[in-house]
């Protein structure tokens, strides 16, 4: 099988290097030069172009039978140029290309604030910036692109972690301060190795529509903080209850 990510960064390279050692035939694109030989090392073909490059990802994907799109915006760009750009041309060039499947990995921030409550694929989405608005757009445009022959599987991920992005190194900075808010929120977070594997799933099982990603445990923030701060004998972090949580939203937790 013939296989293309669009956007090879720290999910992309890890789906890359799963599918290669399963046999597929990975084409991986990035917009950058300096990583064409990093990413040598997990795809059979690398390109460096940019996502509303409609006549070469047309070329590109005449021949490739699941797509992953998987794009993240570098330091500057556009949300509107990353995501809905991208959405826009691909859902523009798929009737010409052989594409069976597209996946899309978007984000659980769609869903905007929901205070704790309980949060499922039929809740609507309200994303509380103009960033989140756009992504959501993306995905709508995706959606409407699919058909019976070509399926459109949308993930939307909590926040990820894994090598290189641990919970320790995330949480770590807060050791020792004094946080606001009781840290009661839930956290939503899903390690790189299951997302590498439900996409696999996704493309094994030709699975589409809207599907929330997230770890089974979703602890509370305080106590995901103190587990953190525990494990690597870290200055516990206190909270002061008097002051308004600082997080920028309160997305819910995922059934």
């Amino acid at each position: 099988m013939k296989v293309a990510i669009i956007g090879c960064g720290y999910v992309g390279s890890a789906v890359a290097q799963s599918w290669q050692s399963q046999g597929l035939i990975v084409l991986a694109t990035t917009t950058r030069h300096e990583r064409v030989s990093e990413l040598a090392a997990v795809a059979d073909r690398i390109e460096v172009l940019q996502g509303n490059d409609a006549e070469r990802l047309r070329t590109l994907l005449a021949d490739r039978q699941v797509v992953l799109l998987c794009v993240g915006p570098k330091r500057g760009a556009s949300y509107a140029d990353t995501y809905l750009s991208t959405a826009e041309t691909l859902a523009q060039i798929l009737p010409d290309t052989a594409v069976q499947q597209l996946i899309y990995t978007s984000t659980a921030s769609v869903y905007g604030q929901h205070q704790g409550n309980w949060v499922t694929e039929a809740t609507p989405v309200s994303p509380g910036s103009d960033n989140g608005k756009i992504i959501a757009a993306a995905e709508q445009t995706l959606l409407a692109a699919a058909t019976p022959q070509q399926l459109i599987c949308i993930l939307r991920l909590g926040g990820i972690y894994g090598p290189g992005r641990t919970l320790g190194k995330i949480y770590g900075r807060a050791a020792g301060t004094t946080r606001p808010g009781k840290g009661d929120e839930r956290s939503n977070w899903v390690h790189l190795e299951d997302i590498v594997g439900a996409i696999d799933w996704v493309r094994r099982h030709r699975l589409s529509g809207l599907y929330n990603l997230v770890q089974d445990d979703v602890p509370r923030v305080r106590e995901l903080i103190d587990a953190v701060c525990q494990r690597h004998d870290l200055a516990p972090v206190q909270w002061d209850e008097t002051q308004p949580s600082s997080r920028p939203y309160s997305v819910g937790h995922f059934a």
